[in-house]
């Protein structure tokens, strides 16, 4: 029988650290099939030595230490079992994988009895076997660190055992009265008592009013064993933090208890005498804290710190109650900043950020008390207004706002201007859902837009009329489609400690007969909605297959272009097919084109967005994650997609301002990319100081306007040009 199955071709395994080779014993009584196993583990680096029978194998693992032996079920004297059980009597220390052709399942189920790392069964893949033996490896390695570690703590405890009377808990017994008979010197430093001022005190005295009744069963615990009181959390009032702020909370430290009854057996049984309470407590305030902190970025917009989306529709939902049962009025009002894109495009994102800020503090100060004003995203703000009198408030409200935002704002030394777009609903002539008012404020707004801007508007159902725009735009859309009205942009990659273009994304411009130069994301949402994305993405794929084709006859240097793929167009059955149409037409080797596509994919039918993903490796193409880390994917999923590079999205490329800093997203995702053997590729890289950071912390891919802006496909072969000239 063939030793391995024929497999795919895969990335390149990462080698794993070692600070010696490892010893494999190969055991099996085929000739042939040894010589196969050596010669595939010859690169290894590992010192390999073999055996034909039980025996012989017998006698090297008592001669010499191995740390793997890959053993064959059956040999001519005694087989792997008997060899493991030999091993497992004399307590060698040795990993065993098992190799066998037997089909029936009793072989498999008896090494892994005794003990058996892996069994794999004849024949078996070559990756397969040597994805095993390094994992069999690497658990090892880890094993002996693990081994080492325990050594060394149990040195140190040695050294420093006096360590261990200073618990970071408490530990205390309280008496049958609820008094403390006991309690070790860490309560000191929580709570600012000494010892003496509490032995001989009740429990009561330090407990927080709120908390008394848990805490009687807590102090007064008479149960043993499972029963007994678990990670139950009071607060105790502390002397030690009295002196750190005025807030009451700043004198309570938050504790979680373990406490259990003790009685004169040791036992709870009938009859026992109870004689009181053992309890340990762990000081949890800061965690309670981080909890709590992390509850309120649950619900508040991290940038400018407003109530997020989920927040204001809660407290939404709860002024409708009130103002159905008061029978009163509230106005919804919806705010878009005009000429914010400009601001964001000319000075940068991370000005944009600033901008916003400056805008949440001007709009809050125009408020009224009660009021609330949230951020929804981007650079749009709603408000409500609670208990409204009469629509007057409402004008008051949107005039002020309008007013605060006209002053100057500076960035960076530079003065700039912005103005805002108002839509005003009002509960319940305009709405009386959630959804209705946020609509039809959202009308207004954009009615206000159409009118120029810098403006308030109360909705009124005529603005239904907006319906009938969205049909216009789809039209132009289709117009667009059929006038050529459509350009394909190209952004180069660069490669870091070169600066060699390495590859290029493409993207879509609409060269709009009234608005000018749109970029995708000004249309392509609206197309996703109204069903035109699989046209557009058609002429894309057409575009820019054409484009690359053109580079190809001009410049030797064969470029990679990466396109991104909306959802949608992936769940069209002939992808695939019309992929591969285009390559044929235009002469391209599928390892030219990378295809993008966002983490959210998984979430719409995974199953078949795997299947579609795995059709393209088929051909050839390859795949890349667009937007890391700012959707909801899942890693179990993400390790099944035939992935070949995560792009780290610019928001987080953003918040790189300092060398020496740490920002833990970007890393993660590093890693996650390096764990997975996946290329990097970070978005978004506007500064020196980014470039330099994700190069020290190995990412060297980079695409932003430090190094190029999106250029046409006559521009990019200029620049092609220059770097092959250059990088030759």
């Amino acid at each position: 029988m063939p030793l391995f199955e024929a497999a795919p071709s895969l990335p390149e395994r990462a080698s794993l650290p070692s600070s010696r080779p490892c010893r494999l014993l190969l055991v099996d009584d085929e000739p042939r099939l040894l010589a196969s196993l050596c010669a595939l583990l010859a690169d290894s680096g590992h010192e390999l030595h073999t055996a034909t029978c039980g025996s012989e194998a017998v006698a090297l693992l008592e001669q010499m230490p191995f740390d793997l032996a890959l053993l064959d079920l059956r040999l001519p004297d005694f087989g792997g079992h008997q060899i493991m059980d030999v091993m497992n009597r004399r307590q060698l220390d040795t990993n065993v994988i098992v190799l066998s052709g037997e089909t029936g399942i009793e072989g498999a189920i008896g090494a892994l009895k005794r003990g058996a790392y892996d069994y794999l069964r004849k024949p078996y893949g070559r990756e397969e076997l040597l994805s095993t033996v390094e994992n069999a490896l690497r658990q090892r390695r880890l094993e002996a660190d693990n081994k080492h570690i325990a050594q060394q703590l149990e040195r140190s405890e040695k050294l420093y055992r006096y360590l261990v009377d200073s618990s970071p808990d408490i530990i205390y017994t309280l008496n049958a009265e609820g008094r403390f008979s006991f309690i070790n010197d860490r309560a000191q430093q929580l709570l600012g008592l000494s010892r003496s001022e509490l032995i001989g005190n009740h429990y009561s005295d330090l407990v927080h009013d709120e908390d008394m009744e848990r805490a009687y069963y807590v102090f007064n615990e008479r149960r043993v064993g499972d029963r007994a009181s678990r990670n139950i959390e009071l607060r105790l009032k502390s002397a030690a933090l009295r002196d750190k702020g005025p807030a009451v909370e700043n004198t309570l430290v938050t504790l979680s208890f373990n406490s259990m009854g003790m009685y004169g057996n040791a036992k709870q049984t009938e009859g026992a005498e109870f004689f009181g309470t053992y309890g340990v407590a762990r000081d949890v305030t800061e965690r309670k804290r981080a909890e709590a902190m992390i509850s309120y970025h649950a619900y508040h917009d991290i940038l400018t710190d407003l109530p997020n989306r989920m927040l204001f529709k809660d407290r939404l939902g709860l002024a409708i109650m009130q103002s159905k049962r008061k029978e009163t009025e509230l106005a919804v009002m919806f705010i878009d900043l005009d000429r914010f894109k400009l601001v964001n495009d000319t000075l940068g994102h991370i000005r944009g950020d600033e901008l916003l800020q400056q805008v949440a503090t001007r709009l809050k100060a125009a408020l009224r008390q009660g009021d609330t004003l949230a951020r929804l995203g981007g650079d749009e703000f709603t408000i409500f207004l609670p208990e409204l009198l009469n629509r007057d408030d409402a004008h008051v409200v949107a005039r002020k706002a309008l007013e605060c935002l006209q002053k100057s704002f500076t960035l960076a030394g530079s003065e700039v201007h912005i103005s805002a777009s108002i839509g005003i609903a009002v509960y319940p002539h305009d709405g009386e859902t959630i959804d209705e008012l946020l609509c039809h404020a959202d009308m207004a707004m954009y009615q206000v837009k159409g009118q120029g801007k810098n403006g308030y508007s109360f909705y009124e159902p005529s603005l239904h009329e907006v319906s009938y725009q969205k049909i216009t735009l789809e039209q132009s859309l289709r117009r667009a489609l059929e006038n050529d009205e459509f350009e394909m942009y190209y952004q180069p990659q660069v490669d870091r400690p070169t600066g060699c273009i390495i590859g290029v994304e493409g993207l879509m411009r609409w060269h709009h007969p009234e608005r000018g130069l749109l970029s995708a994301g000004e249309f392509l949402p609206f197309a996703e909605e109204n069903g035109l994305m699989t046209p557009i993405s058609d002429w894309m794929l057409k575009a820019a297959c054409r484009d690359l084709a053109l580079w190809n006859t001009q410049v030797e240097e064969r470029v990679r272009l990466s396109l991104n793929v909306s959802p949608q167009y992936l769940d069209c059955g002939d992808f695939v097919e019309k992929m591969k149409t285009a390559l044929n037409r235009h002469g391209l080797s599928p390892s030219q084109i990378e295809v993008e596509i966002t983490e959210n994919i998984c979430i719409r039918n995974p199953q078949y967005a795997i299947e579609q993903l795995n059709k393209l490796g088929q051909i050839g193409v390859s795949v890349a994650i667009d937007d890391f880390g700012t959707g909801y994917s899942s890693l179990a999923y993400l390790h099944r997609f035939p992935v070949h590079t995560i792009k780290i999205d610019q928001s987080f490329i953003r918040e790189i301002q300092h060398m020496h800093a740490h920002y833990p997203v970007v890393l993660a995702i590093i890693s996650i990319a390096k764990g997975l053997n996946l290329n990097v590729v970070a978005e978004g890289v506007e500064t020196e100081t980014q470039a330099a950071y994700l190069e020290q912390v190995g990412c060297t891919t980079m695409q932003g306007f430090l190094y190029y802006r999106p250029v046409s496909s006559s521009q990019f072969l200029q620049l092609l040009r220059k770097n092959a000239a250059r990088c030759a």
